[in-house]
């Protein structure tokens, strides 16, 4: 129960006005619903005319014992009996029976309505504060963690905490205060009653929990097989085109059939487990009630009886009315381990540690004036496999840097390194002289314009990708970032021209077209440095040459740094850096390397080839 009261800490806090709406609407609620239970009693002893007893009236005071209390009601119930008759007085509690009543119920609905507000704002507030954990979080924790798994929690695992935390909130407000009333009303109106009540509750609980106990670790297990089947459906999707070419698709449906059946069957378990909460506890409530029975049977048969039939009817109402509450915190006690285990999942992202950490005391970085410098840089990955060796680089503002070098050599590392979405574990890098983990993240990426081989591309309209990374832009300036990227016209040639939805990652677009798109993005960001990530690789030659001219225009009067593995499109580069295995292996102008007949010169030849 710690952790449970961790989350609600962190969580409910921010709501605590609703709470104390509900606990005043359950107060009102359970001293309402005693009254209408208080009111069988004359009601009983009308009917069934069960005594001629004279009552007195004694002074209302506090601490009034119950059996005052009640002395006093039935005085003005037998007065009004002997003013106007017993049907009539039987009328009249009637009709104040269901107005109690209905006040009952208007506070009953008036304590579920406030916890509305409550349930939906803590998992509005879980789910954003994992989607900006998941923004800040660098690249390198998603390298370890499956995007299916990642969607499974933000979306199943929330949806537990909603079902299984957030729901037994209101339980654990509205029933102990219940139990508590009631309790309270019990012993006043037969204590002896009561105590032997209370001799058996401990009973009841004992196995509740006992029962419960191994619901969290199951339910665990099922949350995992829930983001297998998630990680599943992301591979089909996003492989679909490969399944079909090569006929797989009765091998995925197996995959995915022996998750879901795994899943199925752990989910059976916790759900068939979860089930018995409520015939447990409607098992002990009954057992007890019987008991009671029994045991009040006998004192009202006794010599010295200590409370009369119609009371005593009154007072199994009452105590029935307590066994709900009691079931209610039966079903809590198995969904708190269930939705605990799914915050346990939600808590390793929102525990997870940020590795590329903001300096407390950042330097001011407006602007890129002189160069680019990488001093003596080291890369390695967590399982020690080094990437990156002794790079020393100096890019000068204003110039273009192309890398080479074959698949693995550390090319897009090294690239990733500027921007820091990775860190150096030896060396440094700086612009303009200032380290760059001694600036502002933000102020840093700034900076930089990046260009990819897969134009990464948004669920919006041409206008909203276009403008993703300056969301004042205006039509004007879109058009003329569109225009320079050679995307203006296929544009215009739409049916709602730049309000065009483009699909998801801009499937309703050609390659070409995507990447002009990725490219005016770019150009309206107007970034001083500019990456390009194999930016042409992917396209075909006509639409290869209508990019490069794209490109050609992005990049003139821009720092460029452009990874490539056509070597046509990097000729006019200030500088070539060959890469192989980690380390700066050759530098030069292409001329100049081409001459020089070393590793450059072969992979050129084995691409004129």
């Amino acid at each position: 129960m710690k952790a449970f009261w961790q989350i609600v800490k962190r969580y409910v806090a921010p709501y605590k006005g609703y709470v104390g709406g509900s606990v005043v609407m359950n107060i009102l609620s359970a001293v309402f619903n005693v009254f209408s239970f208080s009111l069988l009693i004359p009601i009983l002893k009308i009917l069934f005319n069960v005594e001629e007893t004279q009552y007195a009236f004694t002074p209302w005071h506090l601490g009034m014992p119950f059996s005052e209390i009640t002395s006093n009601a039935y005085y003005y119930v037998s007065q009004y009996i002997a003013q106007y008759g017993h049907s009539r007085v039987l009328l009249m509690l009637c009709l104040f029976f269901i107005g109690i009543v209905m006040v009952k119920v208007a506070c009953h609905f008036g304590a579920a309505a406030v916890m509305v507000p409550i349930r939906t704002g803590v998992v509005k507030d879980l789910r954003m504060e994992l989607y900006r954990k998941i923004l800040s979080l660098p690249l390198a924790f998603f390298s370890q963690e499956r995007k299916g798994d990642i969607i499974a929690r933000i979306s199943g695992d929330v949806n537990e905490v909603e079902t299984s935390i957030t729901s037994t909130i209101e339980m654990l407000i509205k029933n102990p205060i219940l139990i508590l009333i009631y309790l309270f009303v019990l012993f006043r109106m037969s204590w002896q009653l009561t105590l032997f009540v209370i001799v058996f509750a401990p009973l009841m609980i004992l196995i509740i929990s006992a029962v419960g106990r191994r619901l969290k670790a199951r339910s665990a297990e099922a949350q995992r097989y829930w983001s297998d089947t998630m990680s599943q459906v992301d591979e089909t999707l996003g492989g679909l085109r490969i399944i079909k070419a090569f006929r797989a698709e009765r091998r995925m449906q197996d995959r995915f059939e022996q998750v879901t059946d795994a899943m199925r069957r752990k989910s059976n378990r916790v759900a068939i487990r979860q089930a018995s909460a409520h015939p447990v506890s409607e098992l002990l409530g009954t057992a007890m009630i019987a008991i009671v029975l029994w045991f009040g049977g006998t004192l009202i048969l006794g010599e010295r009886a200590v409370i009369d039939a119609p009371a005593f009817m009154a007072y199994m109402a009452i105590l029935y009315s307590i066994i709900q509450p009691i079931k209610d915190l039966s079903k809590a006690a198995y969904g708190i381990p269930k939705g605990l285990a799914s915050m346990e999942r939600i808590d390793a992202i929102l525990q997870a540690q940020n590795t590329l950490l903001e300096s407390p005391a950042p330097k001011a970085l407006d602007g890129f004036r002189e160069c680019i410098r990488f001093e003596g840089v080291h890369f390695r990955y967590e399982d020690g496999r080094e990437v990156l060796r002794g790079i020393d680089l100096e890019i000068p503002r204003g110039k273009t840097v192309a890398i080479v070098g074959a698949s693995g050599a550390g090319k897009s590392t090294l690239v990733d390194l500027l921007p820091r979405f990775y860190d150096p574990s030896e060396g440094r890098i700086t612009i303009d002289g200032v380290d760059i983990r001694d600036v502002r993240v933000q102020d840093l990426r700034a900076l930089m314009g990046n260009v990819n081989q897969d134009p990464i591309l948004f669920n919006d309209t041409l206008f909203g990708n276009i403008a993703f990374g300056k969301q004042d832009a205006t039509q004007e300036e879109v058009e003329n970032a569109a225009r320079i990227a050679g995307a203006h016209e296929f544009i215009l040639d739409k049916e709602d021209g730049y309000q065009t939805g483009i699909g998801d990652r801009g499937v309703k677009l050609s390659g070409g077209q995507r990447q002009r798109i990725s490219i005016a993005r770019a150009i309206l960001k107007n970034p001083p440095i500019l990456i390009l990530d194999e930016a042409t690789a992917s396209l075909d030659t006509e639409s290869e040459r209508s990019v490069q001219l794209a490109l050609d225009e992005l990049m003139s009067g821009r720092t460029t740094i452009a990874i490539a593995h056509r070597l046509s499109t990097i000729k006019n580069a200030d500088e070539i850096i060959v890469l192989d295995d980690g380390r700066i292996v050759e530098r030069g102008r292409h001329d100049e390397l081409i001459a020089l007949g070393g590793y450059y010169r072969k992979l050129h030849d084995m691409q004129a080839l």
